[in-house]
């Protein structure tokens, strides 16, 4: 079980083997490294510890609010948990931290803090105040304070770079499949059941309405989706629409689930909803009879999905 802290309550004095990075999806690529670090963390009985910045450095320095992450902090710390990682540090970042320089962020964090034995870094990492410093300069360092640097090559680097781009493309398209494949697990949505209208109630189609607080997140393109979740230790499916209810002149966007076979209050509960499949764009329908119907047809394709791939 890893733990997911904030560097600052960091405070295990065995010798560590550390990578650094947003590590946003925490996708196939991302998924490589860590397993790597986790690998060799074990077989010189050194601690595995993932530093990361919260928010993201862009958001800070460059006042960029419109940015969308793939993963939330709390989805990325479970990711981590389920490749082996002993800590997840949270650096919040800040610009007082942008002004460190390279050597007291490895003086004070790397060396003082993580106990850093060996670091597994990009070819192209850069660092310290106005990212001046390179793996050239972390190299020296390790030979001052006595901790090995491990080169991740141009092409794995990559790789990664690819598959984040391609990722948040996808999503943004809807085609959540590629997504999904270059993630190596299904793009989830985590929040909490919320009431909403009680318009699906009226058409034979209760929705959980998902309220997901961290404005950061990408929300995949509008759309049907058909999707999984567990409720009490049991796998529930059904259908989401992500758009703003044109049929009934919405305005503002919402993220609405009907699970099949499902009937039990969950207001108020965390739930999280992985995106299976998208089965259509948003519609406006004539009435709300056609729209009804629609949702009909929905079901029986997401049914047909999910006999297929999970019976």
């Amino acid at each position: 079980m890893n733990k997911t802290i904030k560097l600052e309550d960091y405070n295990n004095t065995v010798n560590s083997a550390v990578t650094i990075g947003t590590f946003d999806g925490v996708h196939l690529g991302h998924q490589k490294i860590v397993k790597r670090l986790v690998k060799m963390a074990k077989k010189k009985n050194l601690q595995s510890v993932v530093l990361t910045f919260f928010p993201h450095p862009r958001m800070v320095l460059q006042k960029d609010t419109n940015i969308k992450l793939i993963n939330t902090i709390n989805e990325k710390a479970k990711l981590f948990d389920n490749l082996g990682l002993d800590y997840l540090a949270i650096k919040e970042f800040t610009k007082d931290f942008s002004r460190l320089t390279a050597l007291e962020f490895v003086r004070d964090i790397l060396v003082n803090k993580l106990h850093v034995s060996h670091i597994i870094i990009g070819y192209d990492h850069q660092f310290g105040r106005n990212r001046t410093a390179n793996i050239n300069d972390l190299k020296e360092y390790g030979k001052l304070y006595n901790f090995k640097v491990i080169e991740i090559t141009a092409q794995e680097i990559n790789e990664v770079t690819i598959s984040s781009t391609k990722i948040r493309k996808a999503l943004r398209e809807g085609d959540i499949k590629t997504a999904n494949a270059f993630l190596g697990y299904h793009f989830m949505l985590t929040g909490t059941v919320v009431k909403g209208k009680g318009l699906g109630k009226q058409i034979d189609f209760p929705t959980a309405n998902l309220l997901i607080e961290e404005a950061y997140k990408l929300i995949p393109k509008s759309g049907v989706y058909v999707v999984k979740s567990s409720y009490n230790g049991k796998i529930i499916f059904g259908m989401m629409n992500i758009g703003t209810n044109p049929t009934v002149g919405g305005k503002y966007q919402s993220i609405e689930i009907h699970f099949f076979d499902f009937n039990q209050d969950i207001y108020g509960n965390k739930v999280e909803i992985e995106l299976l499949k998208r089965l259509r764009d948003e519609q406006k329908f004539e009435s709300i009879e056609n729209l009804q119907t629609q949702l009909h047809k929905d079901k029986l394709k997401a049914l047909d999905y999910i006999n297929k791939n999970y019976a």
